[in-house]
Parts: structure tokens; C-alpha cells; sequence
């Protein structure tokens, strides 16, 4: 095996400007915010962002001017509502929004994890989606060889990177997730380049000692990344919770316009967390 344990730096230095990237976790839990934030103070833009379900990963990625198009289930911040940043470059026609509903995002990752060109689906027919969607093969539906029952065709999502956050990981890039493992191990299978951070990292022999608790196998992953409190403000099952102050206060900073004293304390530190 190939250690492929390096800094936070190098590894965000995978992506690319103008890349297809889906990040890890669901809405407040697990996002990669570490690799996030690198993302902004390294500059990246042109991004094409794709999940089902993200919230502020997504969202300071935009604010920081770093996407030209997001393909999403659902963005938003749970109680909070939509999410800020989003819902005011959507609507000034700065980025290029694309609905795709959860399912046929899931198909999509599941898809290219297989190897396959799409993989149908039912439960999007009679919506308005067929007509909106670039995940859809064909706004037609297709027929069922063997029941004659009409399907949809969900194109396969080939994520370029695929940044996934973890409890613990070795040197060689094996990692361990710990709670809901969301759609993690799929879009890590689908994606080209696998980037993992890690809370912990353990020595590679607890991994031979305990295989089965192994989520992501070394040989999917370019680059992991010793990464304490990596998903904060999200939560982190088993060592932290969401701290919602902290994503408030976002909130309020984004409607109040100041995003950018946002982005000064709290990814660029100029003004001190």
C-alpha cells in the first residue's frame, strides 16, 4: 500500500478551477468544512457542485464566489430555512441552478459507482423535473423489458473529486465511518479522486484487526488528511455536535451583508474567530 497522508494544502490542491465536486455528509453533519474553507483561501472557481442534500459547505462555497452551477436534491439549512447565499445568487442569475430531487441524484452517484451509464428510475414521472433536470437521460419515459412499466433513465454522476470527512483513517487511506454514512461510500465509488479527512488517524493494524469496519478502502482514496474538528460547524457523530449558534450567526451575517467579515474571522482569520 501507498501512504497517502499529506496536508490540507496539497490535498485541496487536487481540485480543480471549474471541477465536478460532491462533498461528504447530509446538511449539518459530516460536510468537509476544513477543505471547504482551504477551497476559498486557495481561490478555487468555476466549480460545479453536486449533492443531494448539502447546506453550509454548499452555501460558503458559493458566497466566497467559487461555483458557477449547483445540481441539488434540496440546499438548505434545516429550521433555518433556505440557504442564504444560494437563494441570492440563484435568484441574481449568478450561478446556474439545477433541481434534480434526491432520488435521481442518488441513481446518478449510484450509477457511475457501478460502472454504468444510468440506472432508471420511477419515482419522478409525472413531475415537472423530467422537464428541468439535466440528470434525466430523456424527458420520454422509457419501457421496462420485463414488466412493460414506464421508467426514467438517471444519467450517471462522475464527481472529479469527492471530499469525504471521517472519524478515522490510516496513512494509506483507509477510513472508518462512524453513524449515518449518508451517500458517502457510493460517491467516494463514483468519483474519479477521493480526498478523505480525518478526526483520528490510527495505525493501518487496527484496520487489518476490525476489516469489516472499514467503509472506505485505501485503494479508492488519493489523499487523506489529519483534520480535528474538520467538519465544524457541523457535527461529528460520536466526538461533537453542530454548534447551530455558529451557523446562525451565519445566517445573520449573509442577510445583514456582511459575509465578507464572515469569511475574514472565520476562514481567512484576519479578524479572529
Amino acid at each position: 500500500m501507498q501512504k497517502v497522508l499529506t496536508s490540507l494544502a496539497d490535498a485541496v490542491g487536487l481540485i480543480k478551477d471549474g471541477d465536478l465536486v460532491t462533498l461528504g455528509g447530509a446538511t449539518f453533519h459530516r460536510a468537509p468544512m476544513e477543505v471547504v474553507r482551504e477551497m476559498v483561501r486557495q481561490g478555487r472557481k468555476e466549480l460545479i457542485l453536486v449533492d443531494r442534500e448539502p447546506a453550509i459547505d454548499f452555501d460558503l462555497l458559493i458566497g466566497a464566489g467559487c461555483v458557477a452551477k449547483v445540481r441539488a436534491g434540496m440546499l438548505a439549512f434545516e429550521l433555518f430555512g433556505f440557504a442564504p447565499n444560494f437563494r441570492k445568487k440563484s435568484e441574481a442569475g449568478e450561478i446556474i441552478t439545477k433541481e434534480g430531487a434526491c432520488q435521481p441524484i442518488i441513481a446518478g452517484f449510484r450509477a457511475a459507482a457501478m460502472g454504468l451509464p444510468s440506472l432508471p428510475v420511477k419515482g419522478m414521472l409525472g413531475s415537472d423535473l423530467l422537464e428541468i433536470s439535466e440528470i434525466i437521460g430523456s424527458q420520454k419515459p422509457m419501457t421496462d423489458p420485463f414488466t412493460g412499466e414506464p421508467m426514467i433513465a438517471v444519467r450517471a454522476i462522475e464527481p472529479d473529486v469527492a471530499v469525504i470527512h471521517v472519524q478515522k483513517a490510516d496513512e494509506y487511506g483507509n477510513a472508518r465511518i462512524e453513524g449515518p454514512f449518508y451517500e458517502d461510500v457510493i460517491k467516494a465509488k463514483a468519483a474519479k479522486t477521493v480526498v478523505v479527512t480525518a478526526e483520528e488517524i490510527i495505525p493501518s493494524a487496527e484496520f487489518r484487526r476490525m476489516p469489516e469496519a472499514t467503509k472506505l478502502p485505501h485503494f479508492i482514496v488519493d489523499a487523506v488528511v489529519h483534520t480535528p474538528k474538520g467538519a465544524y460547524p457541523c457535527s461529528c457523530f460520536n466526538y461533537y455536535e453542530a454548534d447551530y449558534d455558529h451557523i446562525k450567526g451565519y445566517v445573520e451575517a449573509t442577510a445583514a451583508d456582511r459575509f465578507d467579515q464572515y469569511l475574514d474571522s472565520f476562514v481567512y482569520g484576519r479578524a479572529g474567530a
